[in-house]
């Protein structure tokens, strides 16, 4: 009897929200990258502190890679040497605990994303379809 062995991702539409989330994070290492961060912000050796058997060369790889995707940014706390906190965007704190939300610095408030049109310079009320959105 023959064996067939059919890929997820072929049957299933590639531009789809999972096979994108996928894509953006599929493996061992970057998926346990994100979830450190989950917590907030995290230096890179904390970083290393918390994932025991990654290599440096490993975590700074899915680091770049990750903030190329937008899922995180690197927020610079140290010019010499260049050192940086990474913290996830929108992206991952939408699943992370509210508590360690984003805050306004100046009133202390969670900030909020929301969709906005930089040509007219206004906010949109709906969501637009799916084709339609680009993450900056």
């Amino acid at each position: 009897m023959r064996k067939v062995t059919i890929s997820l991702m072929a049957q299933r539409d590639t531009a789809s929200p999972l096979a994108e989330a996928l894509a953006k994070v599929g493996d061992r290492w970057t998926l346990l990258v994100v979830e450190a961060l989950l917590t907030g912000p995290q230096r890179f050796n904390d970083l290393l502190d918390q994932l025991p058997g990654i290599a440096a060369n490993i975590l700074s790889d899915r680091l770049k890679r990750l903030e190329r995707e937008g899922l995180l940014v690197a927020r610079p706390y140290s010019e010499r040497p260049p050192r940086a906190a990474y913290q996830l965007t929108a992206w991952g704190t939408g699943h992370a605990d509210p508590a360690q939300a984003p805050v306004h610095a100046a009133c202390g408030t969670p900030v909020e994303a929301r969709w906005y049109c930089p040509t007219c310079d206004h906010l949109v009320d709906d969501e637009p379809q799916q084709s339609d959105v680009h993450y900056v």
